[in-house]
């Protein structure tokens, strides 16, 4: 079921976004029509939302042409993803990059509107599970979006949005470095009543690190039905990836060491995940209401090495879910809207986690971690909840905008093995015991209230003001009450909560569009982990931030486009850590300021190019605050001709300056400072052929 959603502000990242020659005119006509699903799930006028959300649009993403999700993402305020190895990735959206078991449900992915992974059983990587590479727009909602989505949606939401059906067909042929090869297609066609479109990409290279190389494939197809008073719409996508993982380069700078930085630690490290998505979204009248009922199918199989522990042991994972989304939506008198609906999810679950080799290292080591199956369990995952919204006019300049959801989560965990922390063979570790403990089965359920109140205030026919108070939640994941480790055998958690309040502006004067946001955020029942490895709410934290986006015409053929953050993100409670206490200490791989900064230059409507500057301020990589990355910053160049009207041809040089840094930087007790290595100087070429 489609979530439609416009927002004026978010225009502001569009590379068309300027004003000036007809051709720039007729880009803000058409920025002005963008539909959106991430928010109120209705179509509605381009300033009639009061919501913080940005859109990456179908211009954009074609000069982009991804080579990772990270490249469109982190030109939006706000967010900050981590790329790591391969397709792999570490997110933030006006929050530090969080890690750990469950960190990854305090964000929600989707495409068209389908959450990617079940609210149990996220992943930190989940976004390569969408066809962002041929995604008509990608949006992003900043801030608590749980008052709509629910549990998973508490700092943000990514949803991909696919392309309609319809009359198409386009080959695009790329290459790159170090045998770097891509394929991708489009395919539709209409008749009567009648829509189709096939999606293909198909990626494969060898990876700057040693034994770092990645084969990727996606297809998707999509259909609408036209059958007069209903509407249907829906489709599937298939993902394939198949990667050799390179792992983090260990050692103070060593993203420096130009030969170091080449180098695999991990050379056996792996990752294969196969998943898919089938819905139909159904969509009617019935009197003064307009209906949608969606019902969905999701599989996701992921095997992969766990290099980053002792003993390299794999997980082996897969859940398959049935779900549906429903809305209703009436216009009511005096210009007020009413939404409301109920979304429902079933999924069962499955984690195998086994270590085929006995561990080497220490004697600790090798006494507590076990050789052969850790964990074999399963979740059965039930997920029901509802949601209304109210829109209202107040007076000529006033609109105030309510929201709740209730939902209840309730997970069914069965343990497959012992019980406890013995090997696989019921026998006990030495040094107290094994590290991987296994509690016995049980049943766990959340309940969640999440409101959102929002007024907004129209200074003048250019520029708006908006106030925001919202609170979001996520239930803790499955790995986080049944992954335990050491002597924890139960984990009563309770689900984490984030309370937001928001000022923003929105507006241009001229050949100046702004956007401004003010944000405080402050989060409590925070999973840790402590330092006897149990997981516990034990933490809250605390996240103020400003995010400028700007849009400026210089000329009518120089357009600047500058979004700036300022953030800090702190800890609040009292934890001793490394013998420091982290209380009011800024959170790890949390920057005070980042940014994204391109000129874009369009002399004649065929040409189009841009010069982007990436930028990455220091950040700590501890919670006691005493390693940092120093930062870094990165210059891009892209330019896209029409060669023809069948022939397109996009070209990209990638940190033309040959800069030597961290995509991320970390540290641990163990290694000390460890690197995700950025790549060096690179340039893609593709063409595309429309042939019809």
């Amino acid at each position: 079921m489609h979530r439609k959603l416009l927002f004026a502000a978010v225009a502001l990242g569009l590379g068309s976004f300027s004003t000036g020659s007809p051709a720039q005119e007729q880009a803000i006509q058409e920025i002005q029509e963008i539909q959106i699903v991430s928010n109120i799930r209705r179509s509605e006028g381009l300033s009639d939302v009061n919501a913080a959300v940005s859109v990456i649009g179908a211009e954009e993403l074609s000069l982009l042409r991804l080579n990772h999700y990270q490249e469109a993402l982190n030109r939006v305020p706000g967010v900050n993803v981590n790329r790591n190895n391969g397709q792999e990735s570490l997110a933030s959206i006006r929050s530090p990059v969080l890690t750990g078991a469950g960190a990854c449900g305090a964000f929600l992915m989707a495409e068209n509107g389908i959450p990617l992974r079940s609210n149990a059983f996220c992943n930190v990587n989940q976004m390569f599970d969408a066809h962002s590479e041929n995604a008509d727009r990608i949006e992003v909602v900043r801030g608590p979006s749980s008052a709509l989505w629910g549990s998973n949606a508490m700092h943000g939401l990514i949803n991909v949005v696919l392309p309609e059906p319809g009359e198409a067909g386009s080959l695009t042929l790329e290459a790159g470095p170090r045998g770097s090869q891509r394929i991708q297609g489009r395919f539709g066609t209409e008749t009567e009543g009648v829509k189709n479109l096939i999606l293909f990409n198909g990626v494969e290279e060898e990876g700057y690190q040693a034994d770092s190389g990645v084969d990727q494939q996606k297809l998707s197809w999509l259909y609408q039905l036209d059958f007069g008073n209903v509407q249907l719409d829906g489709g599937f996508t298939l993902i394939n990836l198949n990667q050799e993982t390179a792992g983090y380069v260990t050692g103070t700078d060593a993203y420096k060491d130009a030969e170091k930085r080449k180098t695999n630690p991990n050379p056996e490290a792996f990752r294969d995940s196969r998943n898919g998505r089938f819905w139909t979204s159904a969509s009617w009248d019935a009197g003064d209401w307009d209906l949608s009922l969606t019902p969905y199918f999701r599989e996701v199989n992921m095997t992969f090495m766990q290099h980053f522990l002792p003993g390299d042991p794999v997980e082996d994972f897969y859940h398959r879910s049935l779900g549906f989304q429903s809305g209703a939506y009436r216009d009511l008198a005096g210009g007020g809207r009413l939404a409301l609906g109920i979304d429902g999810e079933t999924t069962t679950g499955k984690l195998v986690q086994f270590q085929e080799n006995p561990t080497v290292g220490s004697a600790f080591l090798r006494n507590t971690i076990p050789q052969g199956r850790h964990y074999d369990f399963t979740v059965d995952a039930g997920m029901i909840g509802g949601f209304v919204s109210y829109d209202q006019p107040l007076a000529e300049d006033w609109t105030i905008s309510f929201g709740v959801r209730v939902e209840k989560v309730d997970y069914e965990y069965d343990n497959l093995m012992r019980d406890g922390r013995t090997n696989d063979q019921g026998v006990a570790c030495g040094f107290g015991g094994c590290r991987y403990s296994r509690p016995a089965d049980r049943g766990d359920d959340f309940s969640n209230v999440s409101p959102k109140l929002a007024l907004s205030y129209q200074i003048n026919g250019s520029n708006r003001l908006d106030l925001r108070l919202q609170r979001g939640f996520r239930a803790p994941q499955a790995t986080e009450l049944y992954r335990l480790q050491n002597a924890q055998t139960v984990a009563d958690l309770d689900s984490v909560e984030l309370d937001s309040v928001e000022a923003a502006f929105t507006g241009d004067a001229g050949a100046l569009r702004y956007s401004a946001s003010l944000y405080i955020m402050e989060k409590d029942n925070e999973i840790i982990t402590n330092s006897a490895r149990e997981n516990l709410n034990g933490a809250a934290t605390s996240h103020r931030g400003f995010e400028l986006a700007l849009a400026y015409d210089i000329s009518e053929t120089l357009t600047l486009h500058a979004v700036t953050n300022y953030a800090r993100h702190t800890y609040e409670h009292s934890q001793l850590s490394g013998g420091i206490d982290i209380k009011d200490k800024e959170v790890d791989t949390a920057p005070n300021s980042w940014g994204n900064y391109r000129l874009s230059w369009q002399p004649i409507p065929r040409l189009r190019a841009e010069l982007e500057w990436v930028n990455m301020g220091e950040y700590f990589t501890n919670p006691e605050n005493t390693a940092s990355y120093e930062g870094h910053d990165i210059f891009n160049l892209r330019a896209q001709y029409q060669v023809s009207e069948d022939w397109l041809v996009t070209a990209a040089l990638l940190n033309v300056l040959d800069d030597f840094y961290a995509e991320r930087a970390d540290w641990t007790t163990f290694s000390g400072d460890r690197y995700f290595v950025g790549q060096p100087a690179r340039a893609y070429i593709a063409a595309t052929w429309s042939f019809r």
